[in-house]
């Protein structure tokens, strides 16, 4: 007799689960269900420490799945016996498709409740009551409040990014939510990609004598990455990366800047200049985000521009290159954004633009990860490159965040030049500076495609191109379609 799935049913998977996982293409655990499954098929409740691409969502959802098909009960009306708390609507959406996929052949009703829409047909589907709810913590409570919603018959909580969740300000819904929850039989499961001691203590809070599972650091997940770093002016990175888009080898790009603004404008810049790109960031709404992840995922959209929160929970396979077109305030979320091209064990590209303001920002990431970025290219913005144009600053300051990093003070505005009228006098005659071409307000000087792409040829012949191919000569060709 052939065992269906046999490699998730040694981990006591029931047979229409691992149906389930067969239909969808699954065939080995990730270390993350390996070592969960198990443990939480026992009752007990867990502390997991993974980050995001590692499997976790099918590591809670199957052994859930299971209990709640193998004990049915009808839901109290407007509650839910299985609730698992996101900080975003997009992972939300994420792990109720996996919800509905791996429950294939289970008779479980389930529904999403997040914010930026209309809350009617989300109470509507909670009139009966469910068997699994997925929300984000702020719609919820706000429907606990409305009386809509009630969370007395809760068997099972999920607290899925709880660092993220800290990270947006949630922690103190969370901690509503879970006291409206009963305490006794309640079985309790935590996620998390890193472990301060705020999420430590909600761990105390939530969990009663938890089992522990941990997968291999995040930092490990850099050595799978070909990463590479352009030292250039913020004036220069859209030129810059409309020229390495002209790349074809550059299929499924993510580019990551640190604010919405800042998305908006890349992606408008690369729409103008015939590419096909989106941003998706918390100012967008629910169907234009959704419209921009369908389309970046059927490869109609070519380059997806996000924020690192609005990126949280997507889940795109086969992502050829992550741009960081602004380096990140906190180091770790370089790891979180290079590692969406090297999702379960695939390999990619990641491309850093680093202007110096970003220098301090830079050391820290090195640090974290325990050595320098590659440099393949430097780009100087000079005065005969220039052309009319608005100078686009990071919106968060990166000037600011550099000079707390490396602890020196804000410029004096006024009065601190030699004449004490706050004005620096130049000698005549003498050459603009490189500083004054950067950091003028207004109509300030960027440099050109031509410029660009003359310095991109000449790097190119010295033998410091920036191909997108790998150092080996072959393109990236991945998939993750054999774990869950």
């Amino acid at each position: 007799m052939n065992v269906i799935a046999p490699q998730f049913a040694a981990l006591g998977l029931a047979e229409p689960l691992c149906r389930a996982l067969e239909a969808a293409g699954y065939e080995t655990p990730t270390p993350i269900q390996t070592a969960s499954i198990p443990k939480v098929l026992t009752g007990r409740d867990l502390l997991g420490l993974a980050q995001t691409g590692t499997g976790k969502t099918a590591a809670f959802c199957l052994p859930i799945l299971q209990r709640l098909a193998q004990n049915p009960k009808k839901p109290v009306p407007r509650s839910m016996r299985a609730l698992i708390l996101a900080p975003t609507r997009e992972l939300a959406l994420q792990i109720a498709e996996g919800m509905a996929k791996y429950g294939k052949f289970a008779k479980l009703r389930h529904t999403t409740i997040f914010g930026g829409v209309g809350q009617g047909p989300q109470v509507k589907a909670m009139s009966g009551g469910l068997d699994i709810v997925v929300a984000t913590p702020g719609r919820l409570l706000d429907l606990v409040e409305q009386r809509l919603v009630r969370l007395d018959s809760v068997e099972c909580l999920v607290l899925d990014e709880a660092d993220r969740m800290f990270d947006m300000g949630f922690i103190r819904d969370v901690r509503r939510i879970v006291k409206l929850t009963p305490k006794q039989g309640r079985q309790s499961l935590l996620f998390s990609a890193t472990m301060p001691k705020e999420i430590e203590h909600l761990a105390m809070e939530v969990l009663s004598d938890p089992d522990r599972v941990a997968v291999t650091p995040e930092v490990v997940t850099v050595e799978r990455i070909d990463q590479r770093l352009y030292h250039v002016p913020t004036a220069a990175k859209r030129g810059l990366l409309s020229d390495l888009l002209a790349d074809n080898d550059m299929r499924r790009v993510i580019v990551f800047t640190r604010t919405k603004h800042g998305a908006n404008r890349v992606a408008e810049q690369l729409e103008k200049g015939g590419i096909a790109a989106a941003a998706i960031h918390g100012n967008k709404s629910q169907g234009a985000r959704q419209r921009a992840l369908s389309s970046f995922r059927d490869g109609s959209l070519r380059v997806l521009v996000a924020t690192d929160i609005a990126a949280r929970g997507i889940d795109v396979p086969e992502i050829s290159h992550v741009v960081n077109y602004d380096l990140p305030v906190e180091p770790e979320s370089y790891v979180h954004r290079i590692g969406r091209t090297a999702r379960a064990g695939a390999e990619g590209i990641s491309i850093s633009f680093c202007d110096a303001s970003e220098r301090g920002a830079l050391k820290q990431i090195e640090r974290l990860i325990k050595r320098p970025l590659p440099v393949v290219g430097k780009i100087d913005a000079k005065p005969s490159d220039e052309i009319g144009g608005t100078h686009e600053r990071a919106d968060s300051g990166p000037d600011r965040f550099s000079r707390q990093r490396q602890g020196q003070k804000k410029p004096n505005r006024s009065g601190n030049s030699p004449n004490g009228n706050g004005r620096h006098k130049k000698p005549s005659g003498s050459a603009p500076r490189k500083a004054d071409a950067g950091n003028r307000r207004g109509g300030v000087p960027t440099a050109g495609p031509a410029a660009l792409a003359a310095a991109v040829s000449a790097r190119d012949a010295s033998g410091g191109g920036a191909t997108m191919k790998r150092r080996d000569g072959s393109a990236s060709r991945h998939s993750d379609s054999t774990s869950a």
